[in-house]
C-alpha cells in the first residue's frame, strides 16, 4: 500500500487493476466480477460502485489532458452507434451518454459535475446500463493507457503495470 492511499482507496485501486488486466484480455464477464462492491449493504454497494467510475473516470482525464498536451492541443470525443456510424451524445445510449459527460466534467475539472453524473447513473440506471457504463470506464482507461504509453506519456503506475501484465 503506498503512503498517500488509505486502505478502502488502496482496495479500489486494486479492483481497478484486475478489472484491467480482464478487459484488456477481452473478458468483461471477469472485468465485472472483480469490480462487484464488496459489501451487502445497497447504500455501501452504490458508494464503492461510484467511488470506482470516479477513480478510472479521474485517470481517463489526466490521460486525456495529457494527449491534449495539458489542454494546448485538443482531444475529440467521438461517440458512433453499433453501426459504427458517429452520432451526437444525445443520441447515444444512455451509458455511452453518461460515460461521455462523467469523462467531460473531468476533463474541464469540474469533479462535482462527474460525480453527479455517477450518482445519476446508480440511482436510475438499470443493472445492466451500470455494468455497461463501468466497461466503458474500463475500456477507455486501457485504450488510453495504451495510447500514452505508446507515445512516452505518464500513465498512473497501477494502469501501466495492469496494461503490461
Amino acid at each position: 500500500m503506498t503512503a498517500d492511499r488509505s486502505e478502502g482507496e488502496q482496495r479500489l485501486v486494486e479492483k481497478a487493476q484486475r478489472a484491467l488486466v480482464a478487459i484488456s484480455l477481452g473478458e468483461d464477464t471477469e472485468a465485472l466480477e472483480e469490480v462487484t462492491p464488496s459489501s451487502e449493504e445497497p447504500g455501501e454497494r452504490d458508494e464503492e460502485t461510484k467511488e470506482l467510475m470516479l477513480l478510472l473516470f479521474g485517470e481517463c482525464s489526466a490521460m486525456v489532458s495529457t494527449l491534449g498536451d495539458g489542454g494546448t492541443a485538443p482531444v475529440k470525443v467521438q461517440v458512433f452507434d453499433e453501426a459504427g456510424e458517429e452520432v451526437s451524445i444525445d443520441q447515444a445510449d444512455p451509458p455511452v451518454r453518461t460515460a461521455v459527460r462523467t469523462l467531460l466534467a473531468e476533463v474541464h475539472g469540474n469533479t462535482a459535475a462527474a460525480r453527479e453524473q455517477v450518482e445519476i447513473a446508480l440511482a436510475s440506471a438499470a443493472p445492466n446500463e451500470v455494468d455497461s457504463l463501468l466497461l466503458q470506464a474500463l475500456r477507455w482507461t486501457i485504450r488510453l493507457s495504451v495510447e500514452c504509453l505508446e507515445r512516452d506519456l505518464p500513465v498512473a503506475g497501477w494502469i501501466s503495470d495492469a496494461v503490461a501484465g
